[in-house]
């Protein structure tokens, strides 16, 4: 319907379609505040503000351990603040978006000015993601002292041509992650479909990680050739027990500064390559 122009009042459901509700959405909202409460079982995304300003999420637990049961997901929302807060979830822990392709370049709003500060997350697929349903873009966006245990991945920037969207301009810093299946870090373009809206990812700072256990890969960064991701830098990151090291492919300007894998510290240069340290280099 997004894609055929449907007016938004006409995609209407009753009986017979199942569509799994968000259980907490305000929409259009200032300056709300959740704070304190323990939400279990949602049938999809737990607390999904919408087109809200000044939000405050502070000291909840999510227990949630359904399909796509994200913890929490500010939608094109502004001035965020999510803090204190417990995350145990079939999905993605925390996840900032903003609009699914057609729809969410129809309204162009980004997800940001937003603090992650203080949270745990276990299990699910990411422990913190930015996308997939970023079409809008996301920027301004500061992580710190988050603790991620046991999820498919442990950071995930996430988008694609069928997205598009701009995310630029995140700062991480004080991150734990124990055991992850996947990437212990991941920024990708090549999520899901292909399309015409080629998307962009720049200027990301990652300072002080630490990964006990990096499953099958370390960092991977991966985009089209047309849009490299550029401008990220890592700084005093650890990451230990992973298959393959490290991915690059159509990145520029990646910096690493005291960045060890498996022990080994990273020294890359170059730009727009393809490179691979995989587990025997």
């Amino acid at each position: 319907m997004a894609e055929r122009d449907v007016p938004v009042g006409e995609r209407r459901f009753g009986n017979g379609y199942y569509l799994r509700p968000q259980f907490i959405q305000p929409y259009q909202c200032q300056n709300l505040l959740i704070e304190g409460v323990t939400i279990l079982r949602s049938p999809m995304w737990v607390i999904h503000p919408v087109l809200c300003s000044n939000v405050s999420i502070i000291g909840v637990k999510v227990l949630s351990d359904g399909p796509n049961t994200d913890g929490c997901d500010p939608e094109s929302c502004k001035d965020v603040l999510i803090k204190d807060s417990h995350f145990d979830t079939g999905d993605d822990c925390i996840a900032l978006k903003s609009g699914r392709n057609r729809d969410g370049r129809r309204l162009n709003i980004p997800c940001e000015n937003v603090v992650i500060q203080n949270c745990t997350t276990i299990n699910g697929h990411a422990g913190i993601a930015l996308g997939s349903e970023i079409s809008g873009g996301a920027r301004n966006v500061f992580i710190e002292n988050c603790k991620i245990s046991k999820p498919m991945w442990g950071i995930r920037i996430k988008t694609s041509s069928m997205r598009g969207g701009t995310i630029e301009s995140v700062y991480m810093r004080n991150i734990e992650i124990d055991k992850v299946g996947h990437e212990a870090i991941i920024f990708t373009m090549l999520y899901e479909d292909k399309g015409t809206n080629m998307p962009t990812i720049k200027d990301v700072y990652i300072e002080n990680l630490v990964a006990k256990n990096g499953g099958k890969g370390g960092i991977f960064i991966e985009a089209y050739s047309e849009s490299p991701i550029k401008d990220i830098c890592f700084s005093n990151v650890k990451i230990d027990n992973t298959i393959t090291p490290l991915k690059l492919e159509n990145a520029e300007n990646i910096k690493f500064q005291s960045t060890y894998i498996n022990g080994k510290e990273i020294r890359v240069s170059g730009k727009g390559q393809r490179i691979t340290i995989g587990p025997n280099n």
